[in-house]
């Protein structure tokens, strides 16, 4: 079916939702308007959905959320007898309405639906699924992402985000469904009457906040640190749960930005509501210039991640990168258990391939193995999955991704920005009263390990025609890779989609072991390193780069000369 007659179709029938209406109806006879909408589906990944919310079937909208939800009713029913499924959304634009939507499509399947009374965040999916013993999940929320998109997450029976074989069986059933003859659905309240929906108690929700409190190490040592901190949910799901956590360990002088405090799918004042940049901190360091706290924290929308600020010295804030605080927080960890004596045998920390290496040096200090996985925390997961049916659950320490994800304990399966808000609060205390700031910390770490600039740099192609450059760009890249990078040679070329490590001098070729998946990595000499990789979620080109050096002025340099080679290949 042609875009001209899938946008016919719409016409006729997405009547259910206004919004979808006056939109179709806006952008008659405008072409490119319609192709972008109808060009492809919106692509189910590995995760789920994400993409704007609209009209068409390149858009997050209710029949596209039931069409999904169709497929992975069908998926839930062919794999399991009496499934269940949890539901949590976030404050972005139209998540409450399409929580109910999938709630509607499953209950209407014969599914049992545990739905939130209000915004949760996404590790309170991940425990909701597997405190209830349910057999799936679906969290929606776009993350961090701007307010025009929306997403949608699915989730396994362990608290994961589905497996590649999971996502590639609802992708199949997706893609047999007609958006609208194709799929069951009922009706909310009838269906919470039935009791076919019910929802999630707040012993649930008491639950997991124990399950967080015991990952604490110092806790005690909060209330009497002075620790003074600014705090942001960036106008999402954070608000209620981070503050109530650090309320019960002590952490009291903490002021709210106001501006960012409630539900906001506008995002009104951080346009781009991602903890990783200084644009959506802004408001928060304002605060900062006034109240002069030991620490800005910031949860983004889902509150899986967390972003943090903290004195530079010079009247200033500075912002640390994901690499640095999930750095700094597993060599605490590791200090403290020690100290404590409860350090498990043989502990375990995971990350991913794009994470700081310098976690290797941390590791091998305090004798914990590293277990390195693909870009995607629900690896992590899967690691942790990987101890727990061997009985050593309790190996696993902490694991954590670049990209600001942390998870301390193996009670869920998702980074936790609950979790991890806590300990980078307790961690700031206990340094304080030592009389060292995260500053001097992070400094006592890069002078131990030597210093690992990590940098990613996000590469944009959007619609139709951006998808198809994308796709060109990691070819010629794959089959035409470069033996030197910014003046670095390239001694080693990995291929994940081919699974294939390349030896450049000897021309040896290993396998990989790791699944399939579609990233390049280049390990340049002197340590440095580039990885590169399509967005699963986003129209973009991610690239990860590590500069290795005495110095962070000659580090700097380096990952400057490599970026710049980057930036002519994806022209």
């Amino acid at each position: 079916m042609s875009e001209m007659e899938l946008y016919d179709l719409w016409c006729k029938n997405a009547k259910e939702d206004p919004d979808l209406k006056t939109e179709l109806e806006g952008i008659k006879g405008d072409g490119e308007a319609i192709n972008d909408r109808f060009y492809r589906d919106l692509e189910f990944g590995t995760g789920g959905l994400r993409g704007v919310i609209g009209a068409g079937t390149n858009r997050m909208n209710i029949y596209t959320v039931r069409r999904a939800t169709q497929g992975f009713a069908d998926y839930l029913n062919q794999e399991y007898k009496d499934p269940s499924v949890a539901i949590s959304f976030d404050s972005r634009i139209k998540s409450d309405v399409f929580s109910k939507a999938a709630a509607e499509v499953l209950a209407a399947n014969g599914i049992k639906v545990h739905i939130y009374k209000e915004l949760m965040p996404t590790p309170c999916l991940s425990w909701a699924v597997r405190a209830l013993k349910c057999q799936g999940g679906i969290m929606v929320t776009a993350s961090h992402n701007p307010a025009k998109y929306n997403g949608y997450k699915v989730y396994g029976e362990d608290g994961c985000q589905i497996t590649l074989r999971g996502a590639e069986i609802i992708l199949e059933k997706i893609n047999s469904l007609d958006v609208f003859t194709g799929v069951k659905t009922s009706d909310f309240e009838k269906e919470l009457a039935k009791g076919t929906i019910s929802y999630i108690g707040d012993d649930v929700i008491e639950e997991f906040y124990q399950r967080v409190l015991a990952e604490g190490i110092n806790t005690d040592l909060c209330a009497s640190s002075g620790l003074k901190v600014v705090y942001t949910p960036l106008n999402g799901t954070g608000n209620k749960p981070v503050r109530e956590i650090l309320k019960r360990i002590g952490i009291t002088d903490v002021t709210i930005v106001k501006e960012q405090e409630n539900p906001d799918g506008n995002f009104t004042t951080c346009p781009y509501p991602n903890p990783e940049i200084r644009e959506a901190l802004k408001v928060g360091l304002s605060y900062c210039d006034k109240v002069k706290p030991d620490l800005l924290l910031a949860t983004d929308p889902d509150c899986d991640r967390v972003g943090i600020a903290v004195p530079d010295g010079n009247g200033g804030y500075a912002l640390f990168s994901g690499n640095e605080v999930g750095a700094m927080l597993l060599e605490y960890i590791c200090e403290q258990r020690i100290k404590k004596g409860t350090m498990p045998k043989n502990p375990v920390t995971v990350k991913t391939i794009v994470t700081t290496d310098i976690v290797n040096l941390i590791a091998k200090e305090y004798g914990v193995k590293v277990i390195d996985v693909l870009t995607g925390f629900k690896f992590i997961g899967e690691q942790i999955g990987f101890l727990e049916a061997k009985g050593e659950e309790k190996r696993y320490i902490f694991g954590f991704e670049e990209s600001y994800g942390y998870l301390s304990g193996g009670y869920v399966r998702d980074k936790d920005a609950v979790d991890a808000s806590m300990l980078i609060c307790e961690m700031a205390a206990y340094y304080r009263t030592q009389g060292i700031t995260l500053m001097q910390a992070r400094e006592n770490m890069y002078k131990k390990y030597g210093m690992f600039l990590q940098t990613l740099y996000s590469f944009e192609f959007e619609g139709a025609s951006g998808m198809k450059h994308m796709e060109e760009i990691m070819t010629d890249l794959r089959n035409n890779h470069p033996t030197a990078i910014g003046g670095l040679k390239v001694e080693r070329f990995e291929d994940y989609k081919a699974s294939t490590c390349k030896n450049i001098a000897t021309g040896e070729i290993k396998e990989l072991t790791l699944p399939k998946s579609n990233v390049l990595a280049f390990y340049l000499e002197g340590g440095c390193k580039a990885i590169v990789r399509p967005s699963g979620t986003e129209p973009k080109i991610k690239t990860y780069i590590t500069a290795k050096a005495p110095t962070k002025a000659e580090a700097e340099a380096i990952e400057q000369k490599i970026y710049a080679d980057f930036t002519q290949s994806m022209k």
